[in-house]
């Protein structure tokens, strides 16, 4: 018998198939497109995610001769999947990296509305969080609000459309509402920012055994599966990554080198103490927390670098990187905040953005590439600084991690030993753990998570190598400062002054104070 894990990421959709002793049988996988209508704006259709998501199930079925006895997901976070009275969409998903909503960041950062939600539940909120998205509907498309019955996430999206449930769990709904004490929505948080009148697009947050229902017929028919099959929604995609790579007790920790930077480590209890940083998920019930720093850049930042220094993408820029310069890329500098999200994690701040400091005529193609490798690897330590936990192994997964090199580094940076898992689909594989913990075929998140989860390889961090990017990590922090004082860049770009014809005057603007003609 066999079990069907999906896993809908923001630009790639897969469907894994895993036999009863944990290995993958099946991979399908299907890339979807993030659409950017406007600058700073990050949409998908919600129809055309389900259709990928019918794709990958009935090609991954296609290659076993299992019948699937459980159905088990889980999905990218945050965002705002609108859907009306009947469960359609409103309008197209505004996704967790949107980020038209960061002047009303910037307004609720001024007004300490930002530290106050975070002493109430840890996360601090960004621009792709549903409050945020809320307010900005509210104020630029309010009919889409006034058509909308809830406000679900990716796997409230799918879970809706697997079982006719519309509803989310408790990771999903940690951030921004969530009251950890009590497992439901917070009205004052909801107050706070005043959104008090959307209230009712917050769909009912599951608990951790409510979150196991039936396909329905019609889902069964598209996706050729019995009908009547168990299904379980797992925490989103960050956190069930998370328990894929056998993080489940505390002080464990993982970071996801993939679209986002993500580092996670696990903790008994909330902490909302310190400068607001990162979220804190709910974990198992009110049990466990993960105390988590998504970041807006990541795999983009290398595919960026591989496509300016003309090379085919990442792969190819770390060989560049590792061969043909060294720790520290001979002195220059790079802060990877690329997004035009600006930056959420381990510090919020929308107008974030990316530069080299120290570029001379004498630095390579291979030092930039080097640079960038460094900058992602300090984000990493500096996440670790900020969750102020103690961590004694780091486990890596996502794409990045398939760079030995990149690995090997992490651990340099960090001061932390490094290990990567041997599976390839570690969110898939935390839903998989979900799921035999929820049907009741395994007792415990630890008990299934030691008996199916395989490490593959580690690395120590070099004594000498750590002390100098302990340094390194120094002046990172200090350009960063830099830049930030100096505003990162400007809030407005200018406007050239119109080209003039061959043998023509521009006309100006009288002076101040000038007489006008």
């Amino acid at each position: 018998m066999s079990v069907l894990a999906i896993d809908v990421g923001t630009t790639m959709i897969k469907s894994v198939v895993f036999d009863d002793q944990g290995n993958e049988l099946a991979v399908s996988r299907l890339a979807t497109e993030v659409h950017r209508r406007h600058p700073g704006w990050a949409e998908q259709d919600m129809d055309t995610v389900w259709n990928a998501v019918v794709y990958t199930v009935r090609n991954a079925l296609s290659e076993i001769t299992d019948p699937v006895w459980l159905v088990t997901f889980t999905a990218q976070g945050d965002g705002a999947w609108l859907v009306d009275a009947a469960g359609r969409p409103t309008g197209p998903a505004i996704l967790w990296s949107d980020g038209r909503a960061g002047d009303i960041l910037t307004r609720w950062e001024r007004e300490g509305v930002l530290a106050e939600a975070y002493r109430r539940n840890g996360s601090l909120t960004c621009s792709g969080m549903p409050n945020a998205i809320f307010s900005w509907l509210g104020s630029h498309d309010p009919q889409r609000l006034a058509h909308s019955a809830a406000s679900l996430t990716a796997a409230g999206w799918l879970f809706l459309r697997l079982t006719g449930v519309a509803a989310t769990d408790e990771s999903d709904a940690s951030a921004p509402f969530l009251d950890h004490a009590t497992g439901d929505y917070d009205p004052e948080i909801v107050a706070l920012f005043g959104l008090t009148s959307y209230a009712r697009l917050l769909p009912k947050v599951l608990g951790e055994q409510e979150r196991i229902s039936e396909i329905t017929s019609e889902a069964a028919a598209q996706l050729g599966l019995p009908a009547g099959l168990p299904v379980v929604m797992a925490p989103y995609d960050i956190a069930s990554t998370a328990r894929g790579a056998g993080v489940v007790n505390p002080g464990q920790a993982c970071s996801i080198l993939g679209t986002t930077l993500c580092t996670e480590i696990v903790r008994k209890d909330v902490d909302t103490s310190g400068e607001p940083s990162g979220i804190n998920i709910a974990y198992r019930g009110r049990e466990r927390i993960l105390r988590a720093f998504p970041t807006l850049n990541g795999a983009e930042v290398l595919n960026w670098a591989a496509r300016t220094l003309h090379l085919e993408g990442p792969p190819e820029l770390a060989a560049l990187a590792f061969t043909e310069s060294e720790p520290g890329a001979r002195g220059l500098m790079f802060l990877p905040y690329l997004s035009p999200a600006g930056e959420r994690a381990p510090f919020l701040d929308p107008r974030a953005r990316g530069s080299f400091w120290g570029l001379s005529l004498e630095h390579t193609r291979a030092d930039l590439a080097r640079a960038v490798f460094d900058g992602l690897s300090l984000v990493l330590r500096d996440s670790l600084v900020a969750s102020r936990t103690s961590v004694t192994e780091l486990r890596l997964c996502g794409g990045g991690a398939n760079s030995a090199e990149w690995c090997a580094l992490i651990a340099d940076a960090t001061g932390v030993p490094t290990a990567r898992s041997g599976d390839t689909e570690l969110g898939a594989k935390g839903a998989f753990l979900t799921g035999l913990v929820l049907s009741g075929a395994e007792s415990s998140m630890h008990s299934a998570a030691a008996k199916y989860v395989r490490m593959r390889t580690s690395w120590e961090p070099d004594p000498e190598r750590s002390a100098y990017y302990a340094g390194l990590y120094e002046s990172f922090l200090n350009w960063r400062t830099l830049a930030r004082d100096a505003g990162w860049t400007p809030s407005a770009t200018p406007v050239p002054p119109p080209r003039t014809a061959p043998g023509t005057t521009p006309r100006t603007a009288p002076q101040q104070g000038a007489p006008r003609a």
